[in-house]
């Protein structure tokens, strides 16, 4: 989209203000189904829960990975609401609760629904047997998690060497072990995670069939890199070698799952903001904008992710720093942004911003979270 609709947005709605829009979530997801054609894409919900996405991939033939009872309800609640014929095509095993740790509450609540849900400990296994014995169960792996932006493997997943016997014990208890899964931490760049990851679960699945007990199915995970800058290698890169190690190490009837949530709204989604204050500190012209960390920008803290904002006024460039609203030091949105001289009132914004952003904002100050606005539904 060009500047003048994102200014014409920003003038009808008021800023704070996301765009997100709805065909790029349709070319996000069309982008990995075309790269990964074997692999069924559970969209992770965590990512952005906004009901008008999850509505739209959900009609592109996209499946759900939840984590909270809440979540779950949100993927239901959409659904209900869809035309009837959408209803009844709905199968609730294309949801996975991929949480490993669960109340027990939250278990005897999903138990009628007979949901697939994951497990890395014996503790939570019995619990599962106890609260929820019609849920199917996935064991979760703990994986190599080296040069990702947010690491998973020190919460989650059990020691590979754990994995046959509480797959066996899952079966003692009187519960079906579909699927062993994985997560080589959040925008992982370094592709070689993935690999090592696949070679572990081959190796857990054949010493599994050894022992008795066949795994159907096989999560991926997420992890998927979303193009933030030109250092990140193409997602077709990513998705050969793993079309070529599946191919490789796992029979030709095995059930692959994905669960992206980064790659399929961070492009997806723009933020903009307007200039509420100006100051020079330290000889550097210091901007304040009317969103902050605590909001869209809440990615900063909670993922690792620095976003770059851009200007609408074109002009020669000076190094300046960017903070948000609220009355706290900690939100920093940027101390090295290359601006043109701005004033108040001017418009600035950030791109790529879809993804683990307004998710995770909050009220503090008392500021809300900004509008979203979808475009293309």
């Amino acid at each position: 989209m060009t500047a003048k609709p994102f200014q014409a947005l920003a003038r009808e709605h008021g800023t704070p203000l996301m765009v997100v829009d709805h065909d790029i979530l349709r070319q996000n997801y069309a982008s990995f189904k075309r790269h990964l054609p074997k692999v069924q894409a559970y969209f992770a919900v965590k990512a952005n829960a906004e009901p008008a996405i999850v509505r739209t991939f959900y009609r592109a033939g996209a499946s759900f990975d939840v984590a909270s009872l809440p979540e779950f309800m949100l993927v239901f609640e959409n659904i209900k609401h869809l035309p009837p014929k959408e209803q009844q095509d709905f199968i609730w095993d294309k949801i996975i609760y991929a949480n490993p740790t669960k109340p027990k509450e939250t278990l005897q609540s999903l138990d009628r629904y007979k949901p697939l849900v994951t497990y890395d400990n014996l503790g939570e296994l019995k619990k599962i047997s106890q609260h929820a014995p019609h849920a199917g169960v996935v064991l979760r792996l703990r994986v190599p998690n080296t040069g990702s932006m947010v690491e998973l493997s020190s919460k989650f997943g059990c020691d590979p060497g754990e994995a046959v016997d509480l797959i066996l014990s899952a079966f003692d208890l009187g519960l079906v072990v579909e699927g062993i899964s994985f997560h080589v931490g959040s925008q992982c760049t370094n592709f070689q995670n993935f690999i090592q990851a696949l070679e572990i679960s081959a190796a857990i699945m054949r010493e599994a069939k050894s022992r008795g007990r066949e795994i159907k199915i096989l999560d991926i995970g997420g992890g998927f890199p979303a193009p933030y800058d030109r250092h990140v290698k193409p997602f077709s890169v990513l998705a050969k070698q793993l079309n070529a190690e599946i191919d490789r190490l796992f029979a030709k009837d095995i059930q692959i799952l994905a669960e992206p949530g980064r790659f399929l709204v961070a492009t997806a989604a723009t933020s903009i903001a307007r200039v509420i204050g100006k100051a020079v500190r330290d000889g550097k012209t210091c901007y304040y904008i009317d969103d902050s960390v605590y909001h869209t920008f809440s990615g900063i803290i909670f993922d690792h992710c620095q976003y770059h904002l851009k200007s609408f006024k074109k002009g020669k460039t000076e190094v300046c720093a960017v903070f948000g609203q609220t009355c706290d030091a900690l939100d920093t949105i940027s101390l090295s942004e290359e601006l043109p001289a701005l004033e108040v009132d001017d418009l600035v914004y950030s791109e790529n911003i879809g993804a683990y952003s307004s998710a995770s904002a909050t009220w503090f100050n008392g500021f809300p979270p900004a509008k979203i606005v979808h475009l293309n539904q």
